[in-house]
């Protein structure tokens, strides 16, 4: 029987904290968050305060899936640096009282904005609103990029160079390993990008992998971001893999599960459009305009293809974290196919 990613033993957990969590005492309560697909994701309730434990899925996991320890050590290296994180305060080892690796840090008391139109900012100057989050949401990505991965002990955070070949490459063979039936479009997909994908081009920078609205905790009363969250996927990549998976949002569709912002009207509500999104970011970043942008953004269709399969795979096997949305992300899975192919047919 596998066990149930919702439950965790307080009795035996509590000691841990303890020992482990600097000014933990008395634990109160454990809740596990809706969201965390891949990461099964807790508040902690203590005497002390609120905390957030995040752990590996229990069950056979896909080679270099669900590295909590990455998170936790990219997060440790990147505080204080600009570029806003949680604190991380402690993290286990394999054998933990859970029996599987977990971290803890900050509890972030903020706003997560779950609908990219941000149709629930309702106030007076609602648009100049919207338009300041962009900015923060921008102006984020651009200092993410620009930190000196030297500086902030993270040159060995993954292989410099080949970005694109290497990440097609891994995702190609985890969606291979986690296809369920077949989808033409997604194989066309993968042979239209076989001989597209970017070669290297000497651009180096420590890349989120999943930069998108529902990932950052923004203060209560301003558009400030508190930090930047799910970093599972963060490696030393190529910038433009972030830019160009943010940017899907904008031709997703707003309806389903989706929550993009494809069908609406942006300008009228204070939202950027794609073209001055990605402006801005290149003025932030001081480089010029991007060739070959179908290309990114076609790579960027098939890798959360790939990664939605995954979950949804874990549906079928039995350890999703939320069964009832890995199944609803498995349906997603060959809409991306077809936006992609119909994309890259009209742009590319």
């Amino acid at each position: 029987m596998i066990e149930s990613p919702n439950l965790l033993d307080d009795t035996v957990l509590a000691p841990w904290l303890e020992a482990n969590v600097p000014g933990f005492h008395d634990l109160h309560e454990l809740r596990k968050f809706d969201t965390g697909q891949s990461n099964p994701t807790y508040l902690v309730v203590a005497e002390s305060g609120k905390y957030v434990l995040r752990a590996k899925p229990p069950g056979e996991l896909l080679k270099s899936a669900h590295q909590v320890d990455r998170e936790y050590r990219v997060m440790k290296a990147l505080y204080g640096s600009g570029v806003p994180v949680p604190r991380v305060l402690a993290i286990s080892d394999e054998d933990s009282p859970i029996g599987r690796m977990f971290f803890v840090m900050e509890f972030l008391d903020g706003r997560i904005f779950w609908d990219p139109a941000l149709h629930e900012l309702v106030h007076d100057h609602e648009n100049e609103h919207r338009a300041e989050i962009y900015d923060s949401m921008n102006e984020a990505l651009a200092a993410l990029h620009n930190v000196d991965v030297n500086a902030v002990g993270l040159e060995d955070f993954g292989v410099a160079g080949n970005y694109f070949e290497r990440q097609f490459s891994r995702w190609s063979k985890q969606y291979a390993a986690s296809e369920i039936e077949r989808n033409d479009d997604l194989h066309k997909l993968i042979d239209w990008l076989s001989t597209r994908i970017p070669s290297d081009d000497g651009q180096v920078s420590l890349v989120h992998g999943d930069y998108r609205l529902d990932n950052m905790v923004f203060a209560r009363d301003s558009a400030r971001i508190l930090g930047l969250l799910d970093w599972e996927l963060s490696t030393l990549g190529h910038p433009l893999a972030d830019l160009a998976y943010q940017c899907m949002q904008w031709r997703l569709p707003h309806k389903g599960g989706f929550r993009g912002l494809g069908g609406i009207d942006r300008q009228s509500i204070g939202i950027p459009s794609e073209e001055e999104y990605v402006a801005a970011y290149c003025k932030r970043r001081g480089i010029g305009e991007i060739s070959d942008w179908p290309v990114y953004l076609a790579f960027s269709f098939f890798r959360l293809a790939a990664i939605l399969q995954g979950v949804y795979k874990r549906s079928v096997d039995g350890n999703a974290s939320n069964p009832e949305k890995a199944r609803a992300y498995g349906a997603a899975v060959p809409l991306m196919g077809k936006m992609a192919l119909e994309m890259i047919t009209k742009e590319g």
